[in-house]
């Protein structure tokens, strides 16, 4: 409901208005209607006082507001009845309020008085307020001040103090009284309800939401209501550019123009109303566009919590036309209900209530028809609804299995039981009994068939067994055991590999108790002509690959007995021989370099082959002449830490091995040349890729365990101050300067130029026996006592990437082949598994293993089996050797 605005008339009488005073007006800011033409220009008749009025400084809005207060100094007896006071609440020092700011009592004393002012009026015909309906229900029009419309006009101009001037003739009428302007009255005391884009005369632009760039080069703008072209106007916005325009707006900022706006829409300028201006001076303020707006109303509870019905409440609201109309909805039930009655699904009981579901119905007419009628014994319906049923899973008992030949009346004669047969079922009891209390027996018809004499009994233990024996639901899982196996490329695909025994190398002194010629490691030259075997009994053999012929002997426990080893208190009266098998043998891996490398007992010594050629032998002459002239231990600093743990004996006096025959005629010396002793036995010992360094481990030795030695040098350093765990094997890095040490439980990579760890390996298993590197560098293959063959990716995890059980006994060696993609490991079942192993260089794809053969040429001796493999460095090839003294070259036929 539109809030409704009183303008007050004074009871009180006034004086006669003086000549000074005659032009005493009402509101002086009288705005320019929106329907009224947009440029501002006057209508036919007008003396232009709506411009002058409407570019009035905000001195002259306040005017009215002065004048009020004018009027209620100066009321007297007397005055006209129709002179107008407009009320405190319109006063200026109230008007950019929140609303009134008056208390509560206040606003209720001037609510009261205000209706006493209008009803006392309201007989008066020339003053009061006159309400005009706009027709539309339930909304309140705008009111107007009685008196003469001056044609769109304002009353007239008015002073400082907000009285008509008496020059403005049009200001009064013929009995020098105000003229009360409708326009002027409704500027801020009444609500204008209309929109700002309402248009009465249709006159506007219509085009909607279209860019007026389209319009840029007509010289309309778009079209009316009517259908009529909106032309532009001869404003500076559209004849001008952008800095003419800046230029002129500066101007008229100085005038009439700066209340002017341009309507892009209609191409126009557009003099904004002194109402407008008002709008946008509080809003701008922080105050509420209307002066009378109440922010906190008070409240009044319309609704008491009665009956509607009772209170009055909504009493006059029209009723639904549902209310008179059938449903819809019932229509369609009623339907559907006869549709089943008419099918016989349903009946009139059903209707009537007396059945509430017509399940129970059928169910029942059905029972009671299919009670007489025949059914199939063995349907077993019954347990698909079983299953189908809610609550706890049914299991169903255990079918028997269908009767056989015997229980047939007609059964053949082989399984009628003899008299011998009967006498023997006659002493067991019947649930040992082929076929329990029945006995096979022979009618010529089936007519002959008597009743079974045990069917009652039978049954009962059938319905025993049922009722005492739990059951239990099993589930089956249906899965092909052949999709568990993972998809393997055939062997065949995968060649070359070593499938077949061609060679056999014969030691001095094997038999098959494993007495001394048992063989414990082997190594193959780099270029795989010449294989060298350490031997329990502490012989190093020479071989020639191709023919298996014996080409030297070097028994190592002789040196050691010449040179005068130190010996422990447990070993002072034990025999040398017996106490020195070679533990570890290694070829030089340089092609260049023709030098053997033999781990026996406490010592390493340095074998040079004399296999060299002409343009080797005098490399290798100049690898080993330091080792050959050493003299007071080598060139061990003294104050080292390896100064204590290692020390180098030339063996050049001692042994003289210029008077040795070398194999090859360009071979110069060959025999041990040099020993390096240790404090503790040596277990095993690795060379450097590049043939110079070597490294030695000693699990007994505490910190000086592991020991890298230079050969061109004769000297030796230890690395660890201080060793985490027994060292059992040590290899260096084909590429990087790291190296791989292994305990029992873990491998530990080293960095040798930083001196830090750089990861730790996690084995899982109890002992490591053997260690090898792929020659990428990448990958790591690991055996162990505990049957495991285990593959670390480096750049993977510190945690096996493989983990293989192959084997049936503790695996004695692992290696890769260098060139092919091969790996083989040797344990003490007397086999040898050989893989195929696939590195790829795509860091994306793993590895691919692939078991490939099984190579079986070694007997088990002390429950020791094959000790000892190795591949052959250029071709598919290799060589197994084993506790019965046996030497066998496997190759890819």
């Amino acid at each position: 409901m539109a809030r409704k605005k009183k303008a007050v008339t004074s009871k009180k009488q006034h004086k006669q208005p003086s000549s000074d005073d005659e032009a005493e007006a009402a509101p002086a800011m009288a705005p320019v209607d929106s329907g009224s033409d947009s440029d501002g220009s006057a209508s036919d008749g007008d003396d232009g006082s709506v411009n002058e009025e409407e570019s009035r400084s905000d001195e002259e809005y306040d005017s009215a507001a002065e004048h009020d207060d004018d009027d209620d100094n100066n009321e007297a007896e007397g005055e006209d009845d129709n002179s107008v006071e407009v009320s405190d609440q319109y006063s200026s020092d109230e008007f950019e309020d929140q609303g009134s700011s008056d208390d509560d009592e206040d606003r209720l004393a001037r609510q009261a008085e205000l209706d006493s002012d209008e009803d006392d009026d309201s007989d008066d015909e020339d003053g009061g307020v006159k309400i005009l309906d706009s027709g539309v229900g339930g909304v309140d029009a705008p009111r107007f001040w009685p008196g003469e419309l001056s044609g769109g006009k304002m009353g007239g101009k008015r002073g400082g103090d907000g009285r008509l001037l008496k020059s403005d003739a049009a200001a009064t009428n013929s009995n020098n009284e105000p003229t009360n302007d409708p326009a002027a009255a409704s500027l801020l005391h009444t609500d204008n309800l209309s929109s700002d884009d309402e248009d009465p005369t249709g006159t506007d632009n219509r085009i909607g939401r279209v860019p007026l760039h389209w319009y840029d080069d007509y010289s309309h703008i778009g079209y009316d209501a009517h259908g009529n072209q909106v032309i532009k106007s001869s404003s500076a916005f559209n004849n001008q550019d952008l800095l003419d325009q800046a230029i002129q707006v500066a101007d008229e900022m100085e005038g009439d123009g700066k209340f002017k706006v341009y309507d892009a829409l209609n191409a126009r300028d557009v003099t904004l109303t002194p109402r407008q201006i008002e709008l946008i001076r509080r809003l701008q303020s922080g105050a509420f566009a209307h002066p009378e707006h109440d922010a906190n109303p008070d409240y009044i509870d319309y609704f008491s919590g009665v009956d509607p019905e009772i209170s009055g409440i909504n009493s006059n609201r029209y009723e639904k036309k549902s209310r008179f109309q059938p449903s819809k909805w019932e229509k369609l039930q009623v339907r559907r209900l006869l549709h089943r009655l008419k099918c016989g699904s349903i009946n009139m009981e059903y209707l009537e209530g007396k059945v509430k579901d017509m399940n129970d119905l059928i169910k029942q007419k059905e029972g009671e028809e299919d009670s007489d009628k025949p059914f199939e014994l063995w349907k077993g319906d019954e347990e698909d609804e079983l299953a189908l049923r809610k609550g706890p899973q049914h299991m169903p008992a255990p079918k028997l299995p269908p009767p056989g030949h015997a229980f047939s009346y007609n059964p053949p004669e082989e399984y009628l039981p003899t008299k011998e047969e009967l006498a023997e079922w006659s002493e067991m009891d019947p649930e040992d009994r082929p076929y329990g209390h029945y006995i096979p027996q022979k009618f010529h018809n089936l007519r002959s068939v008597g009743a079974y004499q045990h069917a009652v009994k039978e049954r009962f233990e059938r319905c025993l067994d049922l009722y005492l024996c739990p059951r239990a639901m099993k589930r089956r899982l249906n899965i092909d055991p052949e999709s568990l196996v993972p998809q393997l490329p055939r062997a065949s695909d995968l060649r070359p590999f070593p499938t077949t025994k061609c060679i056999r190398y014969e030691v001095p002194g094997g038999d098959e108790s494993g007495g001394g010629g048992v063989v414990r490691c082997l190594s193959v030259s780099p270029e795989g002509q010449y294989l060298a075997s350490g031997g329990e009994d502490g012989v190093v053999r020479l071989w020639e690959v191709q023919t298996g012929r014996l080409l030297r002997s070097w028994d190592l426990v002789d040196v050691l007995g010449g040179v005068g080893e130190e010996k422990d208190e447990e070993d002072a009266s034990s025999d040398v021989k017996s106490k020195k098998p070679i533990a570890s043998l290694e070829w030089n891996p340089n092609r260049s370099h023709h030098t053997l490398l033999a781990a026996i007992g406490q010592c390493s010594v340095i074998i040079s082959t004399g296999t060299a050629g002409p343009d080797d032998a005098e490399v290798t002459d100049a690898l080993l002449s330091a080792a050959a002239s050493c003299k007071n231990g080598g060139n061990v600093a003294p104050d080292s830490r390896a100064s204590k743990a290692v020390k180098w004996i030339s063996l050049k006096k001692k042994y003289n091995t210029s008077k040795a025959t070398p194999i090859s005629a360009y071979g110069g010396t060959s025999g041990p040349i040099a020993l390096i002793r240790t404090n503790k036995d040596i277990s095993s010992l690795r060379w450097h890729r590049k043939g110079d360094y070597f490294v030695t481990v000693s699990p007994k030795a505490g910190a000086a365990s592991v020991l890298i030695h230079q050969l061109s040098k004769a000297a030796s350093q230890q690395p660890f101050g201080k060793m985490k765990g027994e060292a059992q094997l040590a290899c260096f890095h084909p590429q990087k300067p790291f190296l791989f040490v292994a305990s029992k439980e873990h491998v530990r990579v080293y960095h040798l130029v930083k001196q830090v760890m750089v990861k730790r390996l996690m084995s899982g298993c109890r002992h490591i026996s053997s260690l090898d590197v792929h020659v990428s560098g990448d990958h790591l293959v690991v055996g162990s006592l505990d049957r495991r063959l285990v593959w670390f990716d480096l750049d993977l995890a510190s945690t096996p990437y493989k983990t293989l059980k192959y084997h049936e006994r503790a695996l004695r060696s692992v290696g890769f082949h260098p060139r092919y993609p091969l790996m083989a490991s040797a344990s003490d079942d007397g086999s040898i598994h050989v893989f195929h192993s696939m590195v790829y260089s795509d860091l994306m794809r793993n590895p691919l293993i692939v078991p490939v053969k099984v190579l079986r040429g070694h007997s088990v001796v002390n429950s020791l089996g094959a000790l000892a493999m190795v591949f052959h460095p250029t071709q598919p090839w290799l060589f197994s050797a084993g506790a019965d003294g046996k030497i066998h070259l496997f190759q890819d036929l």
